[in-house]
């Protein structure tokens, strides 16, 4: 008997040990049970940073770079694919597209034609379909060619970045439409770093855009003629005869107190997102826009699209409909874990995707400086909420599974919250007039697949946040994503019946004693043992690799922000670069609050920390330095910043 209960005992901790193994599965993990990361083995000769991708007729895969180069990839789907420079001597091509037996794609100042006419796999012609001025500045990006269904091209060109975001040439901060032929109209202008471009099958024109100064946080705009989507500095060109718009920059004022969706409302030309993707909580820099033209070849979301994120090296997914006219819809995550950062995703002729990344000067949590992968769908089913869809007075959930009845029945298992970002100059915003929203009941269908909600404290214009932790389906097993965002502008009768909660207005203000921005009285007329100060290169990097301090000293630190996106500073209480990035895993997950906290999580490995300083601004703290000798380390902690925004700090 002492032997059987010897083995059952064995046999029931090993059954415990598999089940803590399986609760320790990362959300990588879990995801690639379903869609698989399959890398495409690049020579390790060619830095393929990607730019573009493009299938050709012959089913070869085009990838255009950042360093001006087109490689054509012969058997791309294999093990071993054979690769082959087709063109060079190009200006940084973010975009590529193929038809009529030839690539076109986007240069810094060109929309250009590649053409093969012996069939040596070579370019033997380089045509400029249309070009357009350039300023010379880092910024001055150019995104595209998407054919229309005619062979029209649309392509997207990003403002520089000089004196706070300007336009110093022409058509920059536009969307242009051009023919094949080298004519072109211009669709619509407000845009600031616009890297993805989507046509719907109905032929309708949208792009993504990426946080800065006139914009809050990354979104998607559809865009129709005369559209204004919010940055202003392109309105300098709308003087010009093609311009089928008449907005001044001097129109637009900075109401700092205003959301876009209000000043929309204000100002009829300028358009609002359909889709909103909350910074730091899905993403930091929204980049492609691919449609599921699969036909459920690749999974359960035929018809949605799929968004790429740059700095967070994963992929999104975006429910859309259209509500009294206008689209809106709900963002979801998809898939984390890339290489590197997403900028280009296009269909395989086996229906499952190329993901095509690049990561120099612009980081990202994929830690590799460039990729070429495949995301294999491996035939699995995800349980995941299908489709959000918008009422007058709630929403309804479509899942991809049938769901517990019992659990779904039960509000509880729901939760709500609203949120929104202000319409102003400054570089991005924080999350404003956030409020609690309240399931006060769930409908189920029959088939156990659809959910409707009856919420209290719907509200147009705002983000509504949908949080489902416990939810399984009637199978038992868990949503593979618990979480989505949906972005209500309409709703179905064009009157919201949703009932208003009594709700106070707070402006939370969050007691940070780690940050102190005034000299400690006890320090004294002497004030500071040591005064540092710190800046920013290009290139997610501070100006200082190494500082030395003395344990025990009183210390006055500034941050000189002279980039173009947002940074703080964190100092470690403990020596180790691990810890660091610790810290800086730790604000990755603050959520809703990271805004805030100034993305600092309240940590004992926190030894000091500046707020979130915006371009071109500073902010100075006090602090004592550690009291052991050792490497410490400063890091940036605002989201997608922490892997590449270190220096290290000696104490003595």
């Amino acid at each position: 008997m002492q032997k059987i209960a010897k083995i059952l005992s064995v046999a029931l901790c090993f059954c415990i040990g598999q089940c803590v193994f399986g609760q320790l599965k990362t959300i990588k993990e879990k995801e690639a049970e379903f869609y698989k990361i399959v890398d495409v083995p690049i020579p390790k000769d060619i830095k393929l940073e990607v730019g573009g991708l493009a299938l050709t007729d012959k089913d070869k895969l085009g990838v255009s770079t950042r360093r001006g180069e087109v490689w054509l990839i012969d058997k791309p789907y294999s093990e071993t694919p054979k690769f082959k420079l087709f063109a060079h001597g190009l200006h940084e091509a973010l975009g590529l597209g193929f038809r009529d037996g030839g690539f076109y794609l986007s240069q810094r100042g060109e929309l250009t034609r590649l053409l093969d006419k012996d069939g040596d796999d070579e370019a033997d012609v380089y045509k400029t379909i249309f070009s357009w001025p350039l300023s010379g500045n880092y910024h001055g990006y150019s995104y595209g060619p998407k054919f229309t269904e005619n062979g029209d091209m649309i392509v997207n060109l990003n403002l520089a970045w000089m004196n706070g975001g300007q336009s110093p040439v022409r058509w920059r901060g536009w969307m242009l439409k051009i023919t094949p032929e080298g004519e072109m109209t211009p669709i619509a202008t407000g845009l600031r770093s616009p890297a993805g471009i989507g046509i719907n099958p109905e032929g309708d024109y949208f792009y993504t855009e990426n946080q800065g100064d006139w914009v809050g946080s990354g979104r998607m705009t559809h865009l129709e003629v005369g559209d204004f989507a919010g940055h202003p500095s392109g309105l300098k060109w709308s003087d010009d005869p093609q311009s089928p718009l008449t907005l001044k920059p001097e129109d637009i004022q900075d109401n700092s107190g205003m959301t876009l969706y209000e000043y929309a409302k204000k100002e009829k030309e300028l358009k609002a997102p359909a889709i909103w993707f909350p910074h730091t909580i899905l993403g930091i820099s929204t980049s492609d826009i691919l449609y599921d033209t699969t036909n459920g070849k690749f999974g359960p979301f035929s018809g949605q699209q799929f968004i790429g994120d740059q700095g967070h090296s994963k992929i999104m997914r975006v429910y859309m409909e259209k509500v009294n006219g206008v689209y809106q819809g709900a963002a979801f995550p998809f898939v984390e874990g890339f290489s590197s950062g997403i900028l280009r995703m296009i269909w395989g002729s086996d229906n499952n995707m190329f993901v095509g990344m690049t990561s120099r000067g612009w980081a990202s949590t994929g830690k590799k400086e460039f990729g070429l992968q495949r995301l294999v769908w491996t035939g699995k089913m995800p349980f995941e909420i299908k489709t959000m869809k918008a009422k007058d007075d709630g929403f309804e959930l479509e899942f991809t599974k049938p769901i517990s009845k019992e659990q779904a029945e039960d509000i509880t298992n729901y939760k709500m919250t609203t949120f929104t970002y202000k319409y102003h100059k400054t570089y991005g915003s924080p999350i404003i007039d956030q409020q609690k929203a309240m399931i006060h009941k769930a409908d189920v269908s029959e088939d156990g697949l659809t959910v409707k909600l009856t919420v209290h404290g719907m509200r147009l214009g705002f983000i509504h946040q949908l949080e489902i932790p416990k939810l399984q389906a009637s199978s038992g097993e868990k949503l593979l994503h618990k979480k989505a965002y949906y972005t209500l502008n309409e709703v179905p009768g064009g009157e919201l019946k949703s009932m208003q909660m009594e709700m106070k207005k707070s402006d939370k203000k969050i007691e940070q004693p780690k940050r102190v921005n005034t000299i400690p009285h006890e320090w004294g007329e002497a004030g500071a043992d040591q005064k540092v100060v710190i800046g920013t290169v290009p290139g997610l990097k501070f100006d200082l690799q190494e500082i030395t301090i003395n344990r025990n000293s009183k210390i006055e630190l500034t941050l000189n922000n002279n980039d173009d996106m947002i940074h703080n500073v964190v100092l470690t209480s403990k020596p180790g670069k691990d810890i660091a990035l610790k810290v800086g895993q730790e604000a990755l997950g603050l959520g809703l609050d990271g805004p805030d906290l100034s993305y600092v999580p309240f940590s004992d490995l926190v030894q000091a920390h500046t707020g979130t300083v915006g371009p071109e601004d500073k902010e100075t703290i006090y602090f004592t330095s550690p009291s052991e000798p050792g490497e410490y380390w400063i890091v940036c902690t605002f989201p997608g910043h922490y892997l590449t925004m270190l220096t290290k700090v000696t104490v003595k």
